[in-house]
């Protein structure tokens, strides 16, 4: 029952980074900017989020700020800082016309050089680590609650548990009414299928289409933050490929918000089984591969985006105008 707790708690804790990165590479694309560069906005918010933490860690560790509110100024700091990174993307997709992929994957070079510089300069040479103070985690005793360490209850929800997940409660709530029930959601999304008819009505594409690309990168800087918390104790200016499965989540929920959802928490699952296989007793162990045995199950999360990758391709629907520069002259 306990490996059952930390396997659904797991999945809610991995899900989050993808749900939050895969909607904001969804507030991209329906605009109709190509964002590859999620993986380098999740670096970048992750690097910022951790040293914000490590610079908080003295107050909060003297009582001056409590750590949930440090955690929020954390958060938001993560996702601010995403945002002025995808203002590159922005400025060379739309005002500069550049090839939006060559634009991302340059970026997502420069984010793990640029987040190990800045380790260094903080830290100091030689230390690439920037660990996460314990108080970033929600325990029962915030709730003041007592339960038995190791119970179920306390597995299921307080062993993984942070504010980034309530959060993202949040969040999805406001991108599902922000996207479908507000005017500016139906401007976006008509920017992404025919720009031209949609300047024709007086929507101004360019700014559009920037506000598309900055609610990107404010979801995933904050994607980033809550990665690195699930993942484990520090940032190592990598995120592990996980704004690259991001992209596979929201291909795969068909730049929809609640497919989305359901597609994150079933990729989540997939990498949390991978890694308490070894826990889970009906899981075949593999025995007799010694020495591989141990990176099989790993895989498992990426075999299975490709092969539903593979599966769900034809039925995908992108937006038309996607990763098409605008231009005025076009009808």
């Amino acid at each position: 029952m306990i490996v059952l707790a930390d396997v659904i708690s797991s999945t809610i804790v991995f899900a989050v980074p993808l749900l939050l990165v895969a909607m904001g590479g969804m507030f991209s694309e329906r605009s109709g900017i190509i964002n590859i560069a999620l993986e380098g906005i999740m670096i970048i918010g992750a690097l910022m989020g951790c040293l914000m933490m490590r610079w908080l860690d003295p107050l909060v560790m003297n009582g001056q700020l409590g750590p949930q509110l440090a955690m929020l100024i954390a958060t938001l700091f993560a996702g601010a800082c995403g945002v002025v990174f995808s203002v590159l993307l922005a400025f060379a997709s739309i005002n500069l016309k550049a090839d939006q992929t060559i634009g991302g994957t340059a970026l997502n070079m420069l984010a793990p050089a640029l987040a190990i510089v800045l380790t260094w300069v903080v830290q100091g040479q030689g230390q690439t680590t920037i660990l996460i103070p314990t108080w970033s985690r929600i325990t029962e005793a915030n709730f003041g609650l007592t339960l038995e360490k190791g119970s179920f209850i306390q597995a299921l929800l307080f062993k993984n548990f942070y504010l980034t997940t309530i959060l993202t409660v949040v969040l999805f709530a406001a991108a599902v009414i922000l996207m479908y029930k507000t005017k500016f959601g139906l401007r976006l999304r008509s920017c992404g299928e025919h720009p031209q008819a949609a300047a024709s009505v007086g929507i101004n594409v360019f700014k559009m289409r920037y506000a598309g690309v900055l609610i990107s990168g404010f979801l995933g800087g904050i994607g980033g933050l809550a990665f690195t918390l699930a993942a484990g104790s520090g940032f190592q200016s990598s995120v592990a490929g996980y704004g690259f499965l991001a992209l596979a989540v929201m291909i795969f929920g068909n730049w929809k918000p609640w497919s989305i959802l359901g597609a994150s928490l079933f990729f989540a699952l997939f990498k949390v089984i991978g890694a308490y296989a070894s826990s889970i007793p009906f899981m075949p162990k593999f025995k007799e591969l010694e020495g591989v045995s141990s990176y099989l199950w790993p895989m498992l999360p990426y075999i299975i985006t490709m092969i539903l990758l593979v599966l769900t391709s034809k039925k995908s629907r992108a937006p038309k105008a996607e990763g098409i520069p605008y231009d005025k002259g076009m009808r």
